[in-house]
């Protein structure tokens, strides 16, 4: 059974929260797996409004609630079309890990099905249409992992741009790296649509996806000054991933832990850097390394200090690897917004 969307809704004084909805705004949005919020921020920083947003993970939703006011409607598959409001743009970061090449493998080795035929979280593109065939929203934009755009041979690509097309909406879509805005190598697909029966300001043919080419981070600009000592790795800890790595060099693969270059960029943060922080870690004189403490995750997925961290570390550590690189989906939003 569905529950009412009104029901869930919890607004909280526009005083008692860091980003409020957008009250003078020049376009409206929804937003879909919402996550803690890193769409939204993007869109409200361009005059945006939501009105409203849903995610499945009770944890997010916390997250979400604390920054934003407004508590996330739950699962979106058991809410109808009818109960979600009429939008200008709706934004969807539907579920990577399906189409991940780390998800893909994972499930290969297990037997279990990806992509699209993954019945909990590959099917949810659907959901997306859906609601966009329902509200013909005037814009969207989707965001997933670089990988979506070949899984399968790109045959899961062609089927999203196929059924897109068939809701009469033109797409455009490109492949950036964050590593232009934060210090972090984040490849990420994002896909904006235009609906063909609506009229723009200008015509849909002419959007342009934001070009980067010059990197202007380093991770040391993003590193806390003084850091607890429970970030630093554990003697077990560190001598099992030394141990790791060393039976993996020898057998002639490249998996292991990567210490990062503080004048450099690092690796892409993953949902499961809570697990033992290897893909980025921190070199401390005399001591073991450390992992980046969830502030720096923060940062390094450019939110604001402003942004609150209220869960457990294990929690916060799943949601900045889950989340959007903030200043890159601001840019596109900004040219999104033209078109209103």
């Amino acid at each position: 059974m569905s529950i009412s969307v009104n029901d869930q809704t919890r607004l909280f004084s526009r005083n008692m929260v860091p980003f409020p909805p957008n009250q003078n705004h020049k376009f409206t949005f929804i937003d879909l797996f919402c996550g803690i919020g890193g769409l939204r921020l993007a869109f409200q920083n361009n005059r945006g409004k939501c009105i409203f947003s849903s995610d499945i993970n009770v944890f997010a939703r916390k997250t979400y609630e604390k920054n934003f006011g407004e508590m996330p409607h739950g699962d979106i598959t058991r809410i109808p079309s009818e109960e979600i409001p009429h939008h200008d743009i709706l934004l969807g970061g539907f579920p990577c890990q399906p189409f991940s090449i780390a998800g893909v493998s994972k499930k290969i080795s297990l037997g279990r099905k990806h992509g699209f035929e993954c019945a909990d979280q590959g099917n949810l593109f659907f959901e997306v249409a859906r609601i966009i065939r329902d509200k013909k929203p005037k814009m969207f934009l989707l965001e997933n992992v670089k990988n979506l755009k070949t899984h399968d041979n790109g045959k899961t690509f062609n089927k999203i741009r196929e059924i897109i097309e068939e809701l009469d909406y033109d797409l455009f879509f490109k492949i950036i790296d964050g590593k232009y805005h934060v210090p972090q190598h984040r490849e990420r697909i994002y896909m904006v649509g235009f609906n063909r029966n609506m009229i723009f300001k200008k015509p849909p043919a002419e959007f342009m996806f934001p070009e980067y080419n010059i990197i202007s981070m380093k991770l040391a600009d993003i590193l806390e000054k003084k850091v607890d000592e429970k970030y630093t790795l554990s003697d077990t800890l560190w001598n099992y991933l030394l141990k790791y790595a060393e039976k993996h060099k020898n057998n002639g693969n490249g998996f292991g832990f990567g210490i990062a270059d503080p004048d450099g960029i690092t690796r892409t943060l993953s949902a499961r850097y809570y697990k033992d922080g290897s893909e980025i870690l921190i070199s401390q004189i005399g001591k073991n390394p450390r992992r980046l403490t969830p502030r720096e995750c923060a940062r390094l997925m450019g939110f604001p200090d402003s942004f609150q961290i209220q869960v457990s570390d294990t929690q916060a550590y799943r949601q900045f690897g889950n989340s959007v690189i903030v200043p890159v989906v601001t840019d596109i939003a900004r040219e999104m917004a033209k078109f209103i």
